[in-house]
């Protein structure tokens, strides 16, 4: 059963001018070791982290107000299966919203273009 949605689109360009201005305090701020080092690994890096930090800002949607439980970014992590396929892995703050409302499951979804990365997370629980 679904139980929270959340989407969320960011201009790479916007990702590219935090990064070339802030360097890495602005990452590992907002995104973990792993993150960075796939992101780094691909050919467009800001696409790549554009899309990771849409898919973080569509799960803090789907979660509900995060100012009534702020996370850290680092507390949401975009990693990619043995297949590639992303998924979301919570931690501290994020992971405890997640075991409050009995999410199961989070499916995310990321594409991204030359210009754009969009993100949308789904909340699943199991039907009662």
């Amino acid at each position: 059963m679904i139980s929270g949605t959340g989407i969320d689109i960011v201009e790479v360009r916007r990702m590219k001018e935090a990064i070339d201005r802030w360097g890495d305090a602005f990452l590992t701020k907002v995104f973990t070791s792993e993150e960075i080092r796939y992101a780094n690994s691909r050919r467009f890096p800001c696409q790549h982290f554009a899309a990771r930090f849409a898919a973080k800002e569509a799960t803090v949607k789907a979660l509900g107000d995060a100012r009534k439980a702020p996370f850290r970014w680092t507390d949401i992590e975009v990693l990619n299966d043995k297949h590639g396929k992303p998924e979301i892995v919570l931690h501290d703050k994020a992971l405890a919203a997640k075991k409050k409302r009995k999410i199961t499951g989070i499916a995310i979804s990321l594409s991204h273009s030359k210009d754009y990365a969009i993100a949308n997370a789904i909340l699943l629980n199991e039907a009662k």
